[in-house]
């Protein structure tokens, strides 16, 4: 049969040289293999050299791979390591936030229980309480300043009415809902407050200035009594606010007066009391007959 066109002529000997070197070095190994084994046994002491010759070629190699592994192994683990760690850190990150929310959560609720706990002795305190409510809504971006209150005339509240916190004056009544009333807060322009200077006791006018401070001036025309931090409180006169209640501190001086904030901030108030009319729960108390005269 013809050679098939186009084959080469020498692959077929090149591959049985091949597997004819490849016998001789199978059958070269077998021999020296046989050869170091018989001698190892006859005389244990030059297979020792050839050992220790061998050692001394090998342990280079040797020494070499094994510090390759164990950098391989070293990165592996300190890879896995890593990614532990990662994860470890992702899940404390996340544990932190938790408890970070929940610290909020029950600063938030002991300082509303302060507040409803500080409102209900005033409460108790006041000459005339209408109602305690919870302040649900106030306005900050408009120049009129209001608050709404969750107390109306089914819990006796009348247009009006004083209404103010623990820390302060809030303003007063004027619009009631059955169920929520609107307050007209002390910075609002068009709230007016006879107060006094704390420190002194002299006769101040408070007026609100419709950005969330109020304008201090006094009644006598001189120099300007006010110093920064002075506290303002009211005069009683009208009749409509009690004595005493704290209404203003002063952060800034002007020529002939002074700017300050008000002392009960709505945007920190949670609960306010709304009072009678100071006028009117002096003649009321004043009508009702002492526990003697009974």
């Amino acid at each position: 049969m013809a050679p098939p066109v186009g084959a080469r002529p020498g692959w077929s000997r090149r591959a049985q040289y091949g597997l004819f070197f490849s016998f001789l070095a199978t059958i070269a190994g077998v021999l020296i293999g046989l050869f170091l084994l018989g001698l190892s046994i006859v005389a244990p002491h030059a297979y020792a050299g050839v050992r220790g010759a061998t050692l001394d070629v090998t342990s280079p190699v040797t020494g070499a791979l094994r510090e390759a592994t164990t950098t391989v192994t070293g990165l592996v683990s300190g890879a896995g390591n890593y990614w532990d760690a990662a994860r470890q850190n992702a899940a404390l990150k996340k544990e932190q936030a938790a408890l970070r929310q929940q610290v909020i959560q029950a600063r938030a609720i002991l300082n509303e229980n302060a507040q409803l706990k500080a409102a209900l002795q005033l409460r108790e305190k006041a000459l005339q309480a209408v109602a305690t409510g919870r302040i649900v809504g106030s306005s900050f971006e408009s120049q009129r300043r209001f608050a709404v209150i969750s107390v109306g005339r089914g819990d006796g509240v009348l247009i009006g009415m004083p209404v103010r916190a623990p820390a302060g004056l809030v303003g007063r009544v004027v619009e009631a809902g059955a169920t929520a009333s609107r307050v007209l807060l002390i910075s609002d322009r068009a709230n007016i407050v006879p107060t006094r200077l704390l420190r002194g006791g002299q006769a101040v006018i408070s007026t609100g200035r419709g950005d969330g401070t109020v304008d201090l001036r006094p009644l006598e025309v001189g120099r300007n009594p006010f110093r920064r931090g002075d506290i303002v409180v009211t005069s009683g006169t009208g009749g409509l606010y009690p004595p005493g209640v704290p209404v203003a501190r002063v952060v800034r001086l002007d020529d002939d007066g002074a700017i300050a904030l008000p002392m009960a901030d709505p945007a920190d108030v949670s609960f306010a009391v709304v009072e009678q009319p100071y006028e009117e729960a002096a003649l009321r108390a004043a009508d009702e007959p002492t526990p003697e005269a009974r």
